[in-house]
C-alpha cells in the first residue's frame, strides 16, 4: 500500500464518501487510488472553483465534509473565491493540495508557490505532510477539524504519495464539540430577563432544524425576535418553522432595525457588521450602549447551546402554532416578468423538499418575503460575497440529496465566472433547475453607484456594469454543455417551465428575460 491509498482507505473510515477534483500531475498517485481502493466517489470539475463550490454546497447539506483534490498552488488559488464562501458559510471541507516532490520543492520550478500562505487565508486547520507514515493521522486531524464549521487543508508531496508504507494503520477520526459554558448561558438568560425588547441572533447550525425549534421555544416565553445574517449559509423554512428576519442588505435599515433592541443574543454567527464600509455610517451595525452575549465559541455546539439557553428560561418544550409559519400560497405572476414577479413565480410553484441556492444578487431581493408560508424547503445563501458560486453549490446540494429538487436562483453576471459546472450538472445527470436572472448588467454595482450618489455614470465606467453588448445567450451556453435550455419572458411560460424542469430528469436550464 502506497501513501495515497493510505489516504483514501482513512477518508472511507472517516465517512468521506465523494470529492470533487481537477488534479494534475503531482495528485496522479491520488487519483489512482480512487479505483484501487473505492469507496470515495470522484467527480470532474472543469474549473477548481466549480470544485471548492460544489465542496462547499455538499457541505452545506450534509454537515460533513467533501474532499477536494487540486494541482499545486495555482489549482488552490482557482478555486480560492468560493473556499471564501465556504469559510464564512462555515462549511466543512478537506482540500488535498499535491505538492512537488521533496526532492524538488526548493528549486523554485515554474508552479512552486507558498502553498501554506495561501491556505492560511481560507483554512481554520492547515499543514504540509512530513512523512508517509503521518499521512493518515494528518488526513484523520483535517477532518476532525473540519467538523468545527471549517476548512482544512492537507498538502502531500508527490513522492510521499507514491512511497510504500510498512505497517500503514488507518488512523480513526473521533470528533467531540467542546462542552458548553453554564455560566454563559446563566449570563445570557440573565440578560433575556433583564431586558424587555431583546432580539435573538442566530446563524449556522443553528438554522438547522432543532435549532429553529429550540429558537422557537425561547420566541414563545420571551417574545423576542429572531434575527440571522443577511446571507444565511443554511436554512430550513417553511410550515412548522418559526419566522426568521434577515438582517438588511445596506447598513442605514440594518442600524434601524437592530436599534429597536436593548439586548442581543448570539448563537452560532458573530456580531453583525456592515457588508461595506460608507463614509459617516458606522460599521459595527450594533450601538455601543446595546448589550449583547454570544453563547458559544466555534468549538461549541449552537444547537446545543440554544436548547440549554431555552432549558435555562424555563421554556416550555411544546411550541404554539403561532410562533411557526401558517400555510400561504403565493399565486403565479402574470405577464412580463420582473424581479418581483419572478421571484413571486418560483414561491408559487417550487415543491415540498426543495433546496433552493440563492445567487440571484440584486433580482433575488423580493423572494425571501415572498417564500416564509412554503411548504418545507431549505435555502442556501452566498454566505461570503464572492461570486460565482450558485451553480457549483448547486452542484454539491444535488450529490448531497439526490431524492430533492434543486433550484438555483442565478444572477446572469455572476453565472458566468463559474459556467463550466453546467457540464458537471449534465456528466452527472443532477437534477438541478438554473433560473438566469438575466437582467444583462452588474445590477448590484448600479445600486451602489446610486447610493454613493453618483447621478450619471460615463460611456467608459457604464461599459464595465453593463453585459448587453454582446448579450450572452444563455440556451446556446447551457446547450453547448449538455444542458437543455429555454428562454421565457412572462410569469405564466416561467411556471409551466420551472414545472416541467422538476418533472423531468437531469439539468435543465431557464433563462428569465427580466423586463
Amino acid at each position: 500500500m502506497n501513501g495515497a491509498q493510505l489516504i483514501m482507505r482513512t477518508a472511507i473510515k472517516a465517512g468521506i464518501e465523494v470529492c470533487f477534483t481537477n488534479f494534475g500531475t503531482t495528485e496522479m498517485p491520488l487519483a489512482l487510488a480512487f479505483d484501487t481502493q473505492p469507496g470515495v466517489k470522484p467527480i470532474l470539475g472543469l474549473f477548481e472553483g466549480v470544485c471548492t463550490g460544489a465542496a462547499d454546497g455538499y457541505g452545506r447539506m450534509m454537515d460533513k465534509p467533501a474532499l477536494t483534490l487540486l494541482h499545486l498552488g495555482p489549482g488552490l488559488a482557482n478555486g480560492v473565491a468560493n473556499l471564501h464562501n465556504a469559510k464564512r458559510a462555515k462549511t466543512p471541507i478537506v482540500n488535498l493540495i499535491g505538492e512537488h516532490t521533496s526532492q524538488h520543492v526548493n528549486l523554485d520550478a515554474p508552479l512552486s508557490m507558498n502553498i501554506e500562505a495561501l491556505a492560511s487565508t481560507i483554512s481554520g486547520w492547515y499543514k504540509t505532510n512530513q512523512s508517509p507514515m503521518e499521512l493518515s493521522k494528518d488526513l484523520a486531524d483535517a477532518i476532525i477539524a473540519s467538523q468545527y464549521g471549517q476548512i482544512s487543508t492537507l498538502i502531500i508531496p508527490n513522492d510521499y504519495q507514491q512511497e510504500e508504507v510498512t505497517n500503514g494503520k488507518v488512523a480513526i477520526s473521533h470528533f467531540p464539540f467542546d462542552p458548553i459554558d453554564e455560566n454563559v448561558i446563566d449570563c445570557a438568560a440573565q440578560l433575556m430577563r433583564n431586558h424587555h425588547k431583546v432580539a435573538l441572533i442566530i446563524g449556522g447550525r443553528a438554522l438547522r432544524k432543532k435549532g429553529l425549534l429550540a429558537a422557537a421555544r425561547i420566541k414563545e416565553l420571551k417574545d423576542c425576535d429572531l434575527l440571522t445574517d443577511c446571507f444565511p449559509s443554511y436554512m430550513e423554512r417553511g410550515m412548522g418553522f418559526p419566522e426568521i428576519i434577515r438582517i438588511p442588505y445596506f447598513p442605514e435599515p440594518a442600524i434601524e432595525l437592530l436599534s429597536r433592541y436593548e439586548a442581543v443574543v448570539i448563537s452560532g454567527t458573530k456580531e453583525p457588521v456592515g457588508f461595506f464600509g460608507y463614509k459617516g455610517i458606522r460599521g459595527k451595525l450594533l450601538a455601543e450602549d446595546q448589550s449583547r452575549i454570544i453563547i458559544n465559541s466555534n468549538k461549541q455546539n449552537p444547537i446545543e447551546a440554544l436548547e440549554c439557553l431555552a432549558d435555562a428560561l424555563g421554556c416550555s418544550k411544546e411550541i404554539s402554532p403561532r410562533i411557526t409559519a401558517a400555510r400561504r400560497y403565493p399565486s403565479v405572476a402574470q405577464g412580463e416578468l420582473t424581479t418581483e414577479k419572478a421571484c413571486q413565480t418560483l414561491a408559487a410553484v417550487q415543491p415540498e423538499g426543495a433546496i433552493i441556492v440563492d445567487e440571484g444578487i440584486s433580482s433575488a431581493f423580493p423572494y425571501y418575503s415572498l417564500s416564509h408560508g412554503l411548504l418545507p424547503h431549505t435555502m442556501i445563501t452566498i454566505a461570503g460575497g464572492s461570486i460565482g458560486y450558485g451553480m457549483p453549490c448547486s452542484i454539491g446540494a444535488a450529490i448531497a440529496c439526490p431524492d430533492r429538487p434543486v433550484i438555483n436562483l442565478q444572477a446572469d453576471g455572476s453565472a458566468m465566472y463559474t459556467v463550466q459546472a453546467l457540464w458537471t450538472q449534465a456528466k452527472q445527470a443532477l437534477n438541478v433547475t438554473t433560473l438566469i436572472c438575466s437582467n444583462r448588467r452588474y445590477n448590484i454595482l448600479k445600486m451602489e453607484m446610486e447610493r454613493a450618489g453618483i447621478k450619471s455614470i460615463g460611456p467608459n465606467a457604464k461599459a464595465l456594469i453593463d453585459i448587453e453588448n454582446p448579450p450572452v445567450n444563455w440556451t446556446k451556453m447551457a446547450e453547448a454543455m449538455g444542458v437543455s435550455a429555454v428562454s421565457v419572458c412572462t410569469g405564466e411560460a416561467l411556471a409551466k417551465e420551472i414545472q416541467g424542469a422538476l418533472s423531468g430528469k437531469g439539468p435543465y436550464l431557464i433563462e428569465m428575460v427580466l423586463k
